[in-house]
């Protein structure tokens, strides 16, 4: 996937500093800890791979991102281990339960349909939305950076929450 990435940044002529994603099993966002730190070992170039936590078990999900992110390192012979400075995942927006939308979940959705037409879920990426959001909004990710929201679906489960709609 960071490869792919890379390419399409090439085609487009930009450079995503940044990438967000929303982390609960982990995997994706390992995939990716492990793929943009082989292509930070290629071409020197460092990027920050941001997981938000929709979990509501961080220390369990910080665990099982890193393990899988050092197992992948070794699958796809990287040559080092990943450092624990590309091993992000943040907290505060996956309220106290996975799966239940707190207040932050909903206003992004309806932001994100709002000023983009993207349809993003209360389970996975309304959270990771609200999460981004408050990134800019407080400085964290600057206005200089170029960020790539990595979309993962979950659209299906909207209609399991059509109560939290007028």
């Amino acid at each position: 996937w960071a490869f792919e990435v890379a390419e399409q940044e090439r085609a487009l002529g930009v450079f995503f500093d940044t990438i967000v994603v929303c982390t609960v099993t982990g995997s994706t966002h390992a995939g990716m800890i492990a793929g943009f730190a082989a292509l930070e070992e290629l071409t020197g170039v460092k990027r920050r791979v941001l997981g938000i936590d929709a979990s509501a078990t961080l220390e369990k999900t910080q665990a099982q991102v890193a393990r899988i992110a050092r197992h992948t390192a070794e699958l796809i012979e990287l040559g080092r281990d990943v450092r624990d400075d590309e091993i992000q995942v943040l907290d505060g927006w996956a309220g106290d339960l996975y799966g239940i939308p707190v207040e932050s979940t909903m206003t992004a959705m309806a932001l994100g349909a709002q000023l983009e037409a993207m349809i993003t879920d209360p389970v996975y990426e309304g959270k990771s939305l609200a999460g981004l959001i408050d990134l800019v909004r407080s400085g964290e990710i600057s206005k200089g950076s170029t960020v790539l929201y990595a979309h993962l679906g979950g659209q299906p489960a909207i209609n399991a929450y059509h109560s939290l709609w007028p």
